[in-house]
């Protein structure tokens, strides 16, 4: 890659454009693609190189896994590039969650999955959420929670039983030094769900409770609602929706977790993966990858963008420069 390529401040290199992709987006030699199904989807392609895919997924579609008759990410991707053009999704959002998803070619697909598992991807959501953030303005807090999820149960909620204390120590070990002193929040308020009585089989009944770990702050407020920014460090199902949602300042939309705010489109909520930061599978160099917010935000929550946001970046993609 020429270095002469124009840089970001922090000494990136601007590898590629955004381009729409979507289901009239083909391959030109193939005369079968051609029969591809339209979907109501405009899909913005964010990279694309001989190792991976990068796209934007919009509120309300399924990452993959739809039911039947709804379509999916994977299954515009697979119609996009044919069955044998990618190994599949690392990196999967939920359904109403927009954002940044990474999609592994096959050569990458152990790499890319090993990174996303052992949690050296960064990732930075930004969430507009009702109720008042339980920290002060610009101040980053950490929080700890032991999320559980019921087998058949479709909510994940946070545990606050007596035995909190020696969960955490049974699955994060003791204490270790040496770390960050910004503000810990405690959980508060009301559990979510509730936990499933014993059914007398602990192998199937029995709820599984894991660690989360997000750091937050909040970045404007305006009325009823603010604007969030979170950085989580584990990757636990709901994990985001969950944390803020029992702590009193649910994601606009999300019903599931508390919200009484509707989202401006349906099946959509108010969180948006608008940054990645990964390992090259191929030259080790790191790629960071932004997805600008959706245009509806802008419209239903104007009072929060009073200008171009400068938290929210561009979309495209970046590499760090030898």
């Amino acid at each position: 890659m020429p270095l002469a390529q124009p840089r970001t401040p922090d000494g990136l290199i601007q590898t590629s454009a955004t381009r729409p992709l979507a289901s009239t987006f083909l391959r030109g030699e193939s005369t079968a693609m051609n029969k591809v199904p339209r979907y109501p989807w405009q899909i913005a392609l964010v990279h694309e190189d001989d190792d991976l895919v990068v796209v934007v997924k919009p509120a309300g579609l399924p990452t993959a896994n739809a039911p039947r008759g709804r379509p999916s990410l994977y299954q515009i991707l697979s119609d996009r590039w044919g069955p044998s053009g990618f190994v599949g999704i690392v990196s999967r959002l939920d359904a109403p969650v927009s954002g940044l998803v990474v999609v592994a070619k096959p050569a990458a697909a152990a790499n890319l999955a090993g990174q996303f598992r052992e949690r050296t991807v960064r990732k930075r959501y930004l969430a507009v959420v009702a109720g008042r953030f339980p920290a002060p303005l610009e101040q980053w807090a950490e929080w700890t929670d032991h999320m559980l999820r019921a087998v058949g149960n479709r909510n994940s909620t946070i545990e606050r039983s007596a035995d909190a204390t020696h969960l955490r120590a049974k699955i994060e070990g003791p204490p270790r030094a040496g770390q960050g002193s910004r503000v810990k929040l405690d959980v508060e308020g009301p559990q979510l769900g509730h936990r499933p009585q014993d059914a007398g089989n602990p192998r199937q009944d029995q709820p599984s409770v894991q660690a989360a770990h997000t750091r937050a702050r909040v970045l404007r407020r305006a009325g009823e609602v603010s604007l969030v920014e979170l950085e989580p460090l584990t990757g636990r199902r709901h994990q985001l929706r969950v944390q803020l949602g029992s702590r009193g300042c649910p994601i606009v939309g999300d019903r599931q977790y508390g919200s009484r705010l509707p989202y401006p489109e349906p099946g959509g909520i108010a969180l948006h993966a608008c940054e990645l930061e990964l390992e090259h599978p191929t030259n080790s160099r790191r790629l960071r990858l932004t997805a600008s917010l959706p245009a509806a935000w802008r419209s239903r929550f104007g009072q929060l963008f009073p200008g171009r946001p400068p938290e929210s970046p561009p979309t495209g993609s970046t590499l760090e420069a030898l």
